[in-house]
């Protein structure tokens, strides 16, 4: 009974067995099936996720801003405010302050009073032969004046005189010492053998470099070691008196390659003669490179009666396009005054006049307090205005006040 009854258990435990590792069998193949489907998704998973990166990626390559930012100019003013009696106002706000664009409104979006700021200035001495009894009162003056007014830790100078060439004498450079002895080297030319630069110096091309503190006026060779390169600066013999050129020069060559405040002082008669550029590029050169022109009018009225000083010299072949040659008849002499008076109110300088009253030392004051009291102002136009020359209104909401600065712009785009 016990032997009959023992054989049934035996099957049933061994049944229950295969079908507890069947269970065991299926799970595990279930738990395999599930692992291998969850992990499906996770390998596309990826591209996805670098496809949808990818657009965030690409603002950050094209950088669209800054070439907006780029595209965007910026018109800067120097600016001088005076009131009714001539006197320099120098404590003004920028609500104060109105500027228009050919007509339309715009809107001031820096300002600054620059009294401590930078300067980059240039002197521009005429010594042609009609400059010859007032050049050593040039001299002397200008030396005492960059004294003053120049700091050795901000601010820069160079010196160029102009006559029959344009020479660069000194260039940027915050010495005193060296900028003292570029001024004696000013000197009227001269017309015998040894004369600067010979013959056949200058030319179309100035000859010579334009290395700081050039070689003395008395330099023979071709176009002498100071003498400036670049766009024509030398003129063939004879007397000339070569302003507009040296306005240009100094603009392009100088100015135009620095930032901050610039401004040129020229000392002259006002009376260009044998210029390859005109009395208009001379002027745009000065407004693209931002420098303000200030004119000192200093004649000597003994030596008027020749263009370039009363020495009827050949007209050199300075590339052609000479203005005139040998004798003014009286009537037709160019109006230096007017000139210079035109150069400076176009950049945002002031012409001053030589006189027993107001002498050269006096004037030199006055534009060094003008330097030292002048408003930085700048606006982005309202539009595109395209390239060429777009004019500039600046003036102050109280109508007592005069305001001085460039009358326009001209834009590259």
């Amino acid at each position: 009974m016990n032997t009959l009854f023992q054989q049934p258990n035996e099957n049933v435990a061994f049944f229950r067995s295969i079908l507890l590792h069947l269970i065991v069998l299926f799970f595990l193949a279930a738990f395999g099936a599930s692992a291998q489907t969850q992990s499906f998704p996770t390998m596309p998973a990826t591209p996805p996720q670098s496809s949808q990166q990818q657009p965030q990626q690409t603002p950050q390559i094209q950088h669209a801003p800054d070439k907006i930012a780029v595209q965007v100019k910026t018109v800067s003013i120097l600016a001088t405010v005076r009131d009714k009696h001539g006197k320099i106002i120098s404590d003004l706000a920028k609500d104060d302050f109105i500027v228009d664009e050919d007509g339309r409104p715009q809107t001031i979006n820096y300002f600054a009073r620059e009294s401590d700021m930078a300067l980059r200035l240039g002197l521009l001495v005429d010594t042609s032969l009609s400059q010859r009894n007032v050049l050593d009162q040039e001299r002397n003056a200008s030396y005492s004046f960059l004294d003053h007014l120049l700091r050795e830790d901000k601010d820069l100078a160079f010196l160029i005189h102009f006559d029959r060439e344009v020479e660069l004498l000194q260039d940027f450079t915050p010495s005193r010492p060296k900028l003292q002895a570029a001024l004696q080297h000013l000197e009227t030319p001269q017309f015998s053998g040894g004369n600067r630069g010979g013959s056949n110096g200058g030319g179309s091309n100035g000859g010579g470099g334009n290395g700081a503190g050039g070689a003395g006026p008395n330099d023979g060779g071709s176009g002498g070691s100071g003498g400036y390169g670049g766009r024509g600066s030398g003129h063939h013999g004879g007397a000339g008196t070569l302003l507009y050129d040296a306005i240009f020069l100094a603009s392009d060559e100088l100015m135009g390659k620095q930032q901050g405040r610039k401004a040129l002082i020229i000392l002259s008669d006002g009376v260009d003669h044998g210029s390859k550029e005109s009395l208009t590029e001379a002027i745009e050169a000065a407004q693209r490179a931002d420098t303000v022109v200030y004119s000192i009018l200093f004649k000597d009225d003994e030596n008027h009666g020749y263009p370039g000083g009363g020495m009827m010299g050949p007209r050199g072949g300075y590339g052609g396009g000479h203005h005139g040659g040998g004798r003014f008849p009286q009537e037709d002499r160019p109006d230096g005054k007017k000139i210079l008076t035109q150069i400076s109110k176009a950049t945002g300088g002031r012409l001053y006049e030589v006189s027993k009253k107001e002498t050269v030392e006096k004037i030199y004051a006055q534009i060094e307090e003008e330097l030292r009291n002048q408003y930085s102002l700048g606006y982005t136009p309202d539009k595109d205005t395209g390239a060429g020359y777009h004019k500039i209104q600046l003036t102050t909401k109280n109508k007592d006040l005069t305001v001085q600065a460039r009358d326009g712009y001209y834009s590259a785009q």
